[in-house]
């Protein structure tokens, strides 16, 4: 019984040991680790964590390392390490085949994403973008903002009045979700989507379930005990992509003459009847062979755009909740633009020009600085197919996975200067004599890789800030909101900060209470 006892325990050694064995080198020597690195154990105690633990403590160890590359070991996981020099982030992100999502990812990320372009590498992702790059057209994002938002959005400020009038606290995050829902599911997948929907609390304790994958080992064993609440959500989660596929398929057919069916699919592409031209799922049809091949990619897009949206509007409102002057420079920016509507009940005659970047250049910088701070997705990782070397010098060996952690380079002082951690919208603005208004300042996607950047920039960039700024513009407008505090009503507290759940993204705990007015 002891010889068992024993082999168990060395069994286990070895095991926590392989984290902390690589090949990685710089110049023929080891790679610094970040302070608190344990024998055995190396960074795996931070990776147990709630994330945003584990994120605050990336962005501790950045000023300590700099621009320089370190390695981490987690038990049972690959040789991994963290860039931080934006050099070595493009490195990456321009070497699409050399890095990819990878099988420590997908091995993780499989059940919720399937073969969808969160997961995809190699021909199947160049299909699925190309999709994505039909349908995010510049007519399409003109008949979004034009024709498709406005009516969804008034029917957000008709719930905000009504919760007014009650004097109920409302959930901002929750009503900014509804809003991303209703406009993904009519431009993406012309139906009726609702943030309340049984898939969409099935999609948000997946995700952070997901990431829990990610930063503990004993993921497996977990799941084998307590797993059965996953397994019923990401099975929710696949009907509804089923479901979704469904009805665009019986549309298809029962609204064009055009179209033939091979085995029950359509195999012409339809006159679309609105001013979009072609939907997001009807895309998806052209281009997939397989309707579980657009079941996936169907949810993929949905999670990245109605999610991440909706998570940044919500930081948004959080940060201009605590900096009321930034509002009102909003709303000069806006007077001074529709100087006609002299009340706040008067809305504001927007439209797909009036929120174009060089139009409302303070929104939009509120705006970028915002998810500079609270970067929609935190952290990345992408796995090696070969051995290669980076611009510093370090040698990664295949296999092994690289992390960059926007969260941290947000808040880096080498790229954004001493006031790092504040909030400062002018960061983002030049102002030339004689010019009217400022001037947007381009900051490298690189330093700044909110949205990714290379091959795989996000394809939603545009449409997520036109959105926006049309909402930011909008709710500034017409109300105030104020923060709840009081922690029996979902607040943080006097002098608390309101952090991130766990999840792939970045949505708030506890969502975003806060008491709506009017503004007069």
């Amino acid at each position: 019984m002891l010889g068992v006892v024993v082999s168990l325990l060395l069994a286990v050694a070895l095991w926590f040991l392989q984290g902390q064995r690589s090949d990685i080198r710089r110049h023929g020597k080891r790679l610094p680790r970040p302070p608190g690195t344990l024998p055995f154990a190396g960074n795996g105690l931070w990776f147990l964590q709630p994330r945003h633990k584990l994120l605050d403590w990336f962005a501790q160890v950045h000023p300590i390392v700099g621009f320089d590359t370190y390695e981490i070991s987690i038990p049972s996981l690959p040789a991994a390490i963290v860039v931080n020099d934006p050099e070595n982030v493009e490195h990456v992100l321009k070497n699409n085949e050399l890095f990819i999502k990878g099988d420590f990812f997908r091995s993780r990320s499989w059940d919720l994403f399937g073969n969808g372009i969160i997961n995809a590498d190699g021909e199947l992702w160049r299909i699925q973008r190309k999709a994505g790059l039909r349908f995010f057209s510049n007519a399409n994002l003109k008949t979004f903002i034009n024709e498709v938002l406005p009516p969804l959005l008034a029917d957000t400020k008709r719930d905000l009045d009504a919760a007014l009038y009650d004097e109920a606290v409302v959930d901002l995050q929750n009503v900014l979700l509804e809003l991303t829902t209703r406009l993904m599911g009519k431009m993406a997948y012309d139906m009726d989507m609702h943030g309340g929907l049984p898939f969409s609390k099935a999609f948000d304790f997946a995700s952070g379930e997901t990431t829990n994958r990610f930063t503990n080992p004993f993921w497996k064993i977990k799941e084998l005990v307590l797993g059965a609440r996953l397994r019923a959500s990401i099975k929710d989660v696949r009907s509804f992509g089923r479901t979704v596929v469904a009805a665009a398929v019986e549309k298809r057919s029962s609204t064009s003459p055009k179209y033939a069916t091979t085995n029950g699919r359509p195999n012409d592409t339809p006159m679309v009847p609105s001013a979009l031209q072609g939907n997001l799922i009807n895309s998806l049809l052209d281009h997939l062979p397989t309707e579980e091949l657009v079941a996936d990619a169907a949810m993929n897009f949905l999670s990245a755009g109605r999610d991440t949206t909706a998570q940044s509007l919500t930081w948004t409102m959080y940060t201009l909740m605590r900096h009321p002057a930034t509002v009102h420079q909003i709303r000069a920016e806006l007077a001074s633009l529709f100087p006609a509507p002299s009340q706040a009940t008067t809305p504001l005659p927007l439209s797909f020009d009036a929120v174009h970047p060089t139009t409302l250049p303070y929104t939009l910088a509120v705006f970028s600085e915002v998810i500079r701070l609270y970067p929609p997705v935190p952290f990345e990782l992408k796995e090696a197919t070969a051995d290669t070397t980076f611009p510093d010098g370090t040698f990664l060996p295949a296999r092994s996975v690289v992390l960059w952690v926007p969260w941290a380079m947000g808040r880096s002082t080498l790229i954004w200067g001493e006031d790092a951690t504040a909030f400062r919208p002018d960061r983002w603005l030049e102002h030339h004599d004689g010019a009217d208004s400022p001037v947007l300042v381009t900051k490298s996607a690189y330093e700044n890789p909110v949205f990714n950047a290379g091959p795989r920039a996000c394809l939603g960039k545009r449409m997520a800030e036109l959105l926006a700024v049309y909402v930011i513009a909008t709710l500034v407008w017409g109300y105030e909101f104020d923060e709840v505090l009081e922690t029996e009503e979902g607040g943080c507290g006097v002098g608390g900060e309101r952090v991130s759940q766990n999840s792939l993204t970045l949505p708030m705990e506890g969502g975003l209470p806060c008491r709506v007015r009017r503004r007069l």
